[in-house]
């Protein structure tokens, strides 16, 4: 029972933001008092929105926003609205980011798989609730990116520069896959690389819109799906970039 609960504590401490001895994690040390308070504002903002997920709420509110974005656009950070990145890319919308977190209904320890890293935001969300997160992003410029400012911060998912659709099969099963690009179809492969019991957050459809979908494995080769509102994603792209 020892070897146990030291194994997951291990689990959470490497993914997780660390935390120095009077609990204050590197992330919070990245922000100022006005940026804290601007942080637990979108919070705020979220909760007046409909996200109740309290794990969420607490992580967007310690995330420093700010450092996944450069540093002209940095005073909008804390706004409820995308923002331009490198190669062309976006950071979400804050209020997308909690709604598919909440989707998830992370439980620490969790192993989760994010498809896009993108900025490296969303997987600090996820570290910051408690889930071992293993990233995935086709854009080499990116990935490396996401890499310095996510360890730079004290947080160390597990990450990877590779094709989103062919997963991580030699790292699966994953008990929670979260899709952050738009493919039209189930991508197959993910499915596969769930645990049966566990779950994928996908926005399903094409560039005119996108349905926010949970695809729950239900055994083997049976799954079942609901809808959760309508939004809008960059489409979902196989290969790699450089």
């Amino acid at each position: 029972m020892k070897m146990i609960i030291i194994l997951c504590c291990a689990v959470l401490i490497t993914c997780s933001s660390n935390k120095s001895k009077s609990g204050i994690s590197n992330s919070e040390i990245n922000m100022n008092s006005q940026q804290k308070t601007e942080a637990a504002k979108l919070a705020e903002q979220l909760e007046q929105k409909g996200i109740s997920d309290q794990l969420v709420l607490k992580a967007i509110a310690a995330v420093p926003r700010h450092e996944f974005v450069d540093e002209e656009i940095r005073g909008a950070a804390y706004l409820d609205k995308p923002l331009p990145i490198e190669k062309g890319q976006t950071i979400s919308q804050p209020y997308t980011v909690a709604y598919q977190s909440e989707l998830l209904r992370i439980k620490p320890g969790d192993k989760v798989l994010e498809i896009g890293t993108g900025s490296g935001y969303q997987a600090a969300i996820l570290c910051e609730m408690g889930a071992e997160v293993y990233s995935i992003e086709r854009i080499e410029e990116l990935y490396l990116s996401a890499k310095k400012t996510l360890n730079a911060l004290g947080y160390f998912p597990n990450l990877f520069y590779g094709d989103g659709y062919e997963g991580l099969p030699e790292n699966a099963p994953f008990d929670k896959i979260l899709v952050t690009a738009a493919p039209v179809e189930i991508p197959q492969k993910l499915l596969y690389q769930l645990r049966i019991g566990g779950w994928m957050v996908v926005p399903l459809g094409g560039r005119g819109g996108q349905k926010m979908t949970i695809i729950k494995r239900t055994g083997k080769d049976a799954i079942e799906e609901s809808e959760h509102g309508d939004f809008i994603f960059v489409p979902m792209k196989k290969g790699i970039e450089k």
